[in-house]
């Protein structure tokens, strides 16, 4: 049954592959707009963030911004086909503008090792290819559910030469040394993380867990770090990588201090193009202990 459903997926990923980008964005705005409008939970979750995220919206405000990034991600999961399916250089050939490509040249310079961090904020794929185009780069990733799905996402993120590294223990060993060698690491650093690496820190006001690896790679390796996004532009035109500088403070010793200015970056870039940020995932529901869930208020973390 697993087998089955591997090759029914990764069937309807390569039918999707043969969609135009505008076409591709149609579909995942239809496909996003019903999910608004319908009683799901994407829609409730969504709308949950967005009440304590964004607290200064109206409602009418809020359930307007909620419509437009159900669609933004519709969108998003619609072109994950395209860039796993379309040759790599009709990929990158989408990228119009950029925008802070100096600050990498800088991080890296004699021979420094970067991390980039990349939240989940526009088309998080296509940064991940255009930056595995230029860099030696690996990148942190979660196993799928599926097994069969492993192989086939290693292959597709890793065609220009991207090293997938597991979020073990040797796989982070295995970042540590590309980041000593000066190479890049990519990592997504807004999941709600799972083990003993992590610290409770500010999200848009919100305590919750975040994780520490990032400090730890800092302190081991003397990388320097930067964030950056793909955003999506008007119209079906294109995308958009940006840039920016993290601030200070991501590799403090103090695991709160640190996740602090991690989660305070990421947060600063999701105010940029909030409507293409993945609200509808539950990024608070790890709390201190005796917090509410706010996913289930009758739910105590």
């Amino acid at each position: 049954m697993s087998k089955l459903k591997y090759f029914i997926i990764a069937g309807l990923l390569r039918i999707a592959g043969w969609l135009s980008l505008a076409g591709a964005q149609r579909v995942g705005r239809f496909v996003g707009y019903l999910v608004w409008r319908l009683p799901t939970k994407s829609r409730q979750v969504t709308d949950i963030n967005l009440s304590i995220c964004l607290p200064e919206l109206s409602d009418t405000e809020r359930a307007a911004m909620s419509k437009r990034s159900l669609a933004q991600t519709g969108m998003t999961m619609l072109e994950v086909p395209l860039m796993w399916e379309w040759p790599v250089e009709k990929c990158l050939g989408l990228i119009r503008e950029t925008e802070g490509l100096d600050l990498i040249d800088e991080a890296m310079a004699g021979d420094k090792g970067l991390i980039l961090l990349a939240p989940h904020l526009g088309n998080w794929e296509l940064a991940g290819l255009f930056f595995s185009s230029r860099y030696k780069m690996a990148a942190l990733y979660s196993p799928p559910n599926m097994p069969e799905f492993e192989d086939y996402m290693i292959k597709v993120r890793g065609r220009l030469g991207s090293e997938l590294v597991r979020g073990d223990r040797r796989g982070l060993a295995r970042l540590a040394s590309i980041l000593r060698e000066g190479g890049v690491a990519g990592i997504l650093p807004d999941q709600s993380p799972r083990g003993k690496g992590n610290a409770f820190a500010p999200f848009f006001g919100m305590e919750v867990k975040t994780m520490t690896l990032v400090s730890k790679l800092i302190q081991r390796t003397g990388a320097n770090v930067l964030i950056t996004y793909a955003e999506r532009l008007p119209d079906a035109s294109g995308f958009r990588i940006v840039v920016r500088e993290t601030g200070p403070g991501l590799g403090d010793k103090d695991p709160v201090a640190a996740t602090s200015a991690m989660n305070q970056a990421i947060e600063q870039c999701v105010r940029e193009i909030p409507e293409q940020y993945q609200w509808e995932y539950k990024r608070m529901r790890h709390r201190p202990p005796g917090e509410i869930n706010p996913y289930n208020p009758d739910r105590v973390c």
